[in-house]
């Protein structure tokens, strides 16, 4: 059975997994639009936690297939793709992103072509990564 979210382990420690991933997002002519850090965010109204970092990503050639079309902008808040990199209590570092791939099934047409390869792309890119 498929899961919505997938969560696999880096082979590399945070800083180095978002570096990492930034660099092989890049190089494969994706856009990184913004990388947020939560953790930093947090610590700026008093709240302390582990590191995580979300990596906003978009391939300009992917999303103006769905924001071309007026009755495909409907799905334009899924955009742009997300990665997220963070530790857990166990001091290693984790990678995780929603199943777009899964959730384009059940819209289909053009999403589902769009959104299956954009997953297959940040898939790729979440594998360069991992154990």
């Amino acid at each position: 059975m498929e899961n919505m979210f997938i969560e696999v382990q880096s082979k590399f420690d945070f800083e180095q997994t978002v570096e990492k991933l930034t660099e092989t997002i890049e190089k494969a002519n994706w856009k990184v639009q913004m990388t947020h850090n939560l953790q930093q965010s947090l610590q700026n109204h008093g709240y302390d936690v582990l590191p995580v970092k979300v990596i906003e990503l978009c391939n300009p050639h992917h999303s103006s297939k769905i924001l071309n079309r007026d009755a495909e902008r409907i799905y334009s808040n899924l955009m742009p793709c997300r990665i997220s990199v963070y530790d857990k209590s166990d001091g290693e570092t984790y990678i995780s992103l929603m199943n777009a791939g899964m959730m384009a099934k059940q819209i289909g047409g053009i999403v589902e072509e769009v959104m299956s390869g954009a997953f297959e792309d940040s898939m790729g890119f979440v594998n360069s990564v991992t154990k």
